[in-house]
């Protein structure tokens, strides 16, 4: 008996046994692909490529400030037009549209962005002829080692197909607005440009909103991430919606300090959409590239100090404060730190 035999008998595997578990996979291989197939198919017109046009300083202060254009991808989960994406391909675009499978582009406008999630809702224009809507299904229901597929705009090759399993389950340790954020583990290939588009299990529902990699080439090494649709739907869906338009980064300790900001922390701002809240109410995004440290920023924006009287300090939820200062209901007050001295700005 040949050795290849002899280890098909160790492992409880006959001859015969051994020729119909090969004759099962043949079988089981086309059948799995064609589901596959199918599955995109059916998804697939749901599915959109989202881009984005910003106003940022160029790279040299001569040249004032440039267009940038940026890609993303997006699900779309309504008969009347709204789209699910990330939050960091949108919060502070100056100009959204979205490409459906068909080559058809429509005019979307942000609706609601939560950037500590990382999840953000378009609203299109208007909804193309035979546009389909995906369907949100409990990602609660997802175990690791489950079957999912993610369609999106890698480097914007759009519509493109990746297959994986969900690799892992992660409570990222942080509530926004009361709902704990979750994000799910997979093996299933992302990359620059898939951000915000969906991930499907099985069945063709969106289990997952995708976020980010975990990397050290910069490329896709086989870790990928994306927000549970439980946490999407609660944050986007089931509470009031709120986007600012505004980027910022929170200086503390010495970067503080070196900004000359007078407590502790505050927000030096970064970004602000056009014809955003933010922008409405006056707030000055930074002008000059500048290297402190390992960190790149845009100095020259304004810092804000205080938020509706709270003042700003050592943590992350500062940005929640200002969108629904922003959005919510009455005037509220925030002081800036502008050009070395400190301003108030009110809205309405």
């Amino acid at each position: 008996m040949n050795q290849g035999n002899t280890t098909m008998k160790r492992f409880g595997i006959t001859g015969a046994s051994a020729a119909s578990l090969l004759v099962g996979l043949a079988v089981a291989h086309p059948l799995y692909a064609q589901r596959m197939r199918d599955q995109f198919r059916a998804a697939s017109p749901s599915v959109v490529v989202v881009r984005t046009v910003e106003h940022t300083s160029a790279s040299t202060p001569a040249d004032g400030f440039v267009g940038a254009f940026g890609i993303g991808s997006g699900v779309l989960i309504s008969a009347d037009g709204k789209v699910m994406t990330a939050a960091h391909v949108v919060q502070t675009a100056d100009r959204v549209a979205v490409e459906f499978a068909n080559g058809m582009s429509v005019p979307a406008r942000v609706i609601g962005s939560e950037v500590r999630a990382d999840v953000a809702l378009l609203q299109l224009e208007r909804v193309p002829p035979g546009a389909v809507a995906a369907r949100l299904a409990d990602s609660d229901s997802v175990q690791v080692g489950d079957d999912v597929f993610i369609i999106g705009a890698p480097y914007g090759l759009g519509h493109s197909l990746s297959v994986g399993h969900v690799s892992g389950r992660h409570d990222m340790h942080r509530s926004v607005r009361g709902v704990r954020v979750e994000v799910l583990q997979t093996d299933a290939a992302v990359n620059m440009g898939n951000s915000g588009g969906p991930m499907f299990n099985s069945n063709g529902g969106v289990v997952g909103i995708v976020s980010q990699i975990l990397s050290q080439s910069g490329g896709f090494e086989g870790i990928g991430f994306a927000v549970s649709s439980k946490v999407a739907r609660e944050l986007l869906l089931s509470q009031q919606l709120f986007w600012s338009g505004v980027e910022g980064y929170l200086l503390t300790d010495s970067l503080a300090r070196a900004f000359n900001i007078p407590q502790p922390a505050g927000l030096l701002i970064q970004h602000v959409a056009e014809g955003s809240p933010g922008a409405a109410m006056g707030l000055r995004a930074g002008t000059m590239r500048v290297k402190v440290g390992d960190e790149l920023l845009l100095a020259g924006g304004d810092v804000v100090l205080s938020v509706a009287g709270v003042v700003v300090a050592d943590d992350d939820a500062v940005l929640d404060r200002i969108q629904r200062a922003l959005a919510g209901p009455g005037a509220v007050e925030l002081t800036v730190l502008r050009a070395g001295k400190v301003a108030t700005l009110r809205t309405r």
